[in-house]
């Protein structure tokens, strides 16, 4: 398929569409909501169920209603909207159903702002703050990402009957890049023998329940399912090896991060990166290939480098940790290099 322009959201929006996605349920917020109106006309082009919900908890709830009767089915949001949905999410994970939920990052606590951030990576990583649960998280780095990952993100949901995240961010969602998208294909709703249908008087109801109440060894069957989701690491590396501070970062932040390593390599600083594309699982298996290492530093659009105890534990805390981050404003190249370089001088390089 020949590439077109297209801005991040309505990337991800079509090739949700060539990922067999028939439901969509969302609610408007900023920076999201190019989504929500792509898919409003589009959706209905294909054949499928679009749904501007009163609400983000209607939103989400009205996923799994889709999911249980076995439908691709998606939502999106941003901020304090992703933050309604964290009980839809749970319910989710506890029926074993798949979804794919996308989280178009900004700014800020409360109700934030509307500009660009990654402020949102504990609530994504650590189960949404209750229930005792994980997600895979993807996280794209460019327009063309936003689009493969939708087809990654429903098959790695069906793969494990768990929701699936996708961690964009506003300046992915918003920037206009030449893309590809996927050839469509379509979803059979009926391929899975789990999914609740209509049934003839005298037949018996298929139902969707919570595994903690009715698996027989629930324990067993959730530490396996989570055993084999951390198998499911993925990541991109630049010039590690011999690299003597490791910049760690995701989304619009690693782009400005990979130019930072070219930089500091013609001023002579050995300088690498690491890039979380599975925010959960984080990448243990990276940090492997960064045997010259001796400091890392975390890249982040948010204030309190909230992937710095990720790194940390993926190294074991055999060097130092630091962060640099901004709010507002995307990391720029000199203000990375300068902190890099203060770094160094106290490991003595």
């Amino acid at each position: 398929m020949a590439k077109v322009l297209l801005k991040g959201n309505e990337a991800l929006a079509e090739a949700a569409l060539a990922a067999g996605c028939r439901f969509y349920s969302g609610y408007p917020i900023t920076p999201q909501t190019e989504i929500l109106e792509y898919l409003s006309w589009r959706m209905e082009e294909v054949g499928g169920e679009f749904i501007q919900a009163e609400s983000e908890l209607a939103g989400i709830n009205m996923v799994l209603g889709a999911a249980a009767a076995g439908a691709r089915a998606l939502t999106t949001s941003s901020g304090p909207g992703f933050s309604l949905k964290q009980e839809g999410i749970s319910y989710l994970v506890a029926a074993d159903l798949p979804a794919v939920i996308v989280d178009v990052m900004r700014i800020g606590t409360g109700l934030g702002d509307i500009a660009q951030g990654q402020g949102d990576y504990w609530q994504l990583t650590r189960g949404g703050g209750h229930g005792d649960y994980h997600t895979l998280v993807l996280a794209p780095a460019s327009v063309q990402e936003n689009a493969d990952m939708m087809a990654e993100a429903f098959d790695l949901a069906e793969k494990y009957r768990h929701p699936v995240l996708i961690a964009s961010d506003a300046a992915i969602g918003q920037m206009i890049e030449a893309v590809e998208i996927p050839e469509f294909k379509e979803h059979d709703i009926n391929k899975f023998d789990w999914t609740i249908k209509g049934c003839k008087k005298g037949t018996e109801q298929r139902k969707i329940q919570n595994v903690y109440y009715t698996h027989p060894d629930y324990e067993g069957y959730l530490s396996e399912k989570y055993r084999q989701m951390e198998q499911e690491q993925r990541y991109e590396t630049v010039q590690v090896e011999d690299a003597e501070l490791v910049l760690v970062a995701y989304g619009i932040s690693s782009r400005v991060c990979r130019e930072t390593v070219e930089i500091a390599r013609a001023e002579g600083l050995k300088l690498g990166l690491i890039r979380p594309i599975t925010l959960w699982p984080f990448p243990v298996k990276a940090f492997e290939e960064a045997k010259a290492a001796k400091a890392f530093l975390t890249v982040e659009m948010n204030i309190l480098g909230q992937m710095v105890d990720d790194v940390k534990l993926a190294i074991e805390s055999k060097y130092p940790v630091d962060h640099y981050g901004s709010i507002f404003e995307i990391p720029e190249s000199d203000g990375i290099i300068a902190k890099a370089k203060e770094m160094l001088k106290k490991e003595g390089k």
